[in-house]
């Protein structure tokens, strides 16, 4: 795939506009922004910026739906028989969506066709579970019968971060519509592209007006306007901490809607001398740590390297991170593409020159490269001899910068890996079984990876500890999250028998 982007878009058919109530239109306020390609710091298109009448009106369109019936009330085999509907036209477009994603975001086109590829799975897996969640029945005296049972929320409010659009929008989706929700997304504004491609998709399948509705738009006003609307049941968001607690606020501050949140992380990455096969883990490590050129909430930013092994291990690191030197991301070839944005550029640029004043060993990188493309691109970037009360080892910079820091006790590993606002996720690399579940039960965050960096599957929850949020996305756990539990209590009288 060597063309110019713009001769692939061509033949991809972009919408601008909002998705409401099972139509595509434009925002009562008559106001765009500009979608800017991160390759090269071209437009891409003008899109419908939507403000809080355009949310008021996809809300009321959602409730309506909800209150008449239309997906909540359908049969869960016919919600399952659409949703399937749903995954496939996906996967019918998907070169198109991939190319979208691969403009807007600048992830290598590779990636973004196999990220295509899981949504399509995610979605299907979602709809399969939709006849295999049961309620309970608790234990009571025999004239009574306690039935507890599950139902939807309602209207589901989805706040969507750039880096992974369509994935992040299907963990929340996906689930809230096999629950019987109906829902509002709002992507973010760097990258609207696909999600509001496949609101079409969706009513192309089957689902009904007014279920599935996306607002483009500004956070600040669009989003603020959908975490702080009355008649929201439920705010899901992915994105900053710092974010996360102004959703939070929103809720308390409207209508005490139910809040889901996954924010940000600084994971730690523990190596240690026992481990089997470093090379292999120089190699898994890299390629988490720059997927998606560091832009990533889980990314094993910090790593965490036995003394004993400390040397060598980084030595492995640097050649293994060399392959990754950015290009344009709609090469085949591709292993690393662009920052999100000039501002997201020019956030890690800085956070690398902290680095370097704090007195971190810059042994990798550290530079914008391919300026003559004028596209945000920055090298693979390590830091050695880094101390975790650096800026640097605390601060997450979503970006391609890795921090190493030598350990030389499990037990100052633990204090390492622990000593964060964050606790998203860890990985623990080493053939002791017993050391590896003693650090697992210790380390303070929502996933433990023990001798493995990959999760991806649907049948295992995703979400943190502390500073990184709550609530799980993935996984039965996730679905159960978009439905209330009631109670329905019956006593009966045998005078009546």
């Amino acid at each position: 795939m060597t063309e110019d982007y713009q001769d692939l878009l061509r033949n991809v058919s972009i919408e601008t506009r909002a998705f409401i109530n099972g139509e595509y239109v434009k925002a009562i306020g008559g106001k765009t922004f500009k979608d800017i390609c991160p390759i090269n710091n071209e437009i891409i298109a003008e899109i419908e910026s939507c403000d809080d009448k355009d949310i008021d009106f996809a809300v009321k369109s959602a409730r309506k739906s909800v209150e008449e019936g239309k997906w909540s009330e359908l049969a869960p085999e016919k919600r399952k028989e659409i949703l399937f509907r749903f995954a496939n036209c996906i996967e019918d477009n998907l070169n198109d969506l991939a190319i979208m994603e691969c403009i807007d975001i600048g992830k290598p086109i590779s990636a973004a066709i196999g990220e295509i590829k899981r949504c399509v799975a995610g979605i299907k897996w979602f709809a399969e579970a939709i006849d295999k969640v049961y309620g309970d029945i608790a234990t009571t005296e025999s004239n009574r019968l306690a039935n507890i049972i599950r139902e939807p929320y309602g209207v589901i409010g989805a706040i969507i971060p750039w880096n992974y659009p369509l994935m992040m929008a299907v963990w929340k989706f996906a689930p809230a519509l096999a629950a019987g929700n109906s829902i509002v997304l709002k992507p973010a504004e760097q990258s609207p592209l696909s999600l509001i491609k496949i609101a079409g998709l969706a009513k192309e399948a089957g689902i009904p007006d007014g279920v599935f509705n996306v607002v483009p738009g500004y956070g600040e006003i669009a989003g603020k306007a959908l975490a702080c609307h009355m008649d929201i049941d439920k705010i899901t968001f992915t994105g900053s901490t710092e974010v996360g607690k102004l959703v939070m606020q929103y809720s308390g501050q409207s209508n005490l809607k139910n809040v889901s949140l996954e924010c940000g992380g600084k994971s730690a990455n523990i190596v240690f001398a026992d481990a089997n096969d470093l090379d292999y883990i120089a190699k898994q490590t890299v390629g988490s740590m720059f997927y998606n050129s560091g832009q990533v909430c889980d990314a094993p930013t910090r790593l965490l390297v036995e003394e004993e092994i400390y040397d060598i291990f980084v030595d492995k690191i640097i050649n293994e991170s060399k392959k990754y030197m950015p290009i344009n991301p709609l090469e085949r070839e591709s292993q690393m593409g662009c920052m999100v944005s000039a501002e997201q550029m020019e956030r890690v640029l800085e956070y690398i020159e902290i680095g370097k004043s704090e007195g971190a060993k810059l042994v990798l990188g550290g530079n914008q490269v391919l300026k003559e493309t004028n596209g945000f691109y920055i090298e693979p970037t390590i830091f050695s001899d880094v101390r975790n009360n650096m800026r640097i080892a605390q601060e997450e910079i979503f970006g391609p910068v890795l921090s190493i820091i030598k350990f030389k006790t499990s037990e100052e590993v633990i204090d390492i890996a622990n000593d964060s606002i964050y606790g998203l996720c860890s990985f623990i690399w080493t053939s002791n079984i017993n050391r590896a579940l003693y650090l697992s039960k210790k380390i303070k965050a929502g996933k433990v990876l023990i001798n493995s960096m990959s999760d991806s599957n649907w049948s295992v929850p995703h979400g943190g500890f502390k500073q990184s949020g709550f609530g799980r996305d993935k996984s039965i756990e996730s679905l159960m999250q978009y439905s209330n539990s009631k109670l329905i209590f019956i006593e009966t009288n045998k005078d009546y028998i």
